[in-house]
């Protein structure tokens, strides 16, 4: 099984520098021992984020991210509430 790199957007990084240690430490799980291993694990997304996917990563934040199988990378769009706050 090929693992995946990890990139983040502009965007994505400024989600992060805003979650606590406990979601940051969360987050890096997820993305290392979840999505790099199995990148389409998490919920396909419809509407206007369609070709992305969703995890959860709190009550209130989720990680949204894109697959490039070509090049083995993920992007890592968004890191943070979808709630709009």
């Amino acid at each position: 099984m090929k693992k995946y790199e990890i990139r983040f957007t502009k965007e994505a990084i400024k989600n992060i520098r805003r979650l606590n240690d406990r979601e940051t430490g969360k987050l890096q799980d997820i993305l290392l021992k979840q999505v790099a291993q199995n990148p389409k694990s998490g919920k396909r997304l419809v509407g206007d984020l369609k070709g992305y996917f969703s995890i959860c990563l709190s009550y209130r934040n989720r990680i949204v991210y894109s697959i490039d199988d070509e090049k083995n990378i993920i992007y890592v769009h968004r890191a943070g509430t979808h709630y709009g706050d």
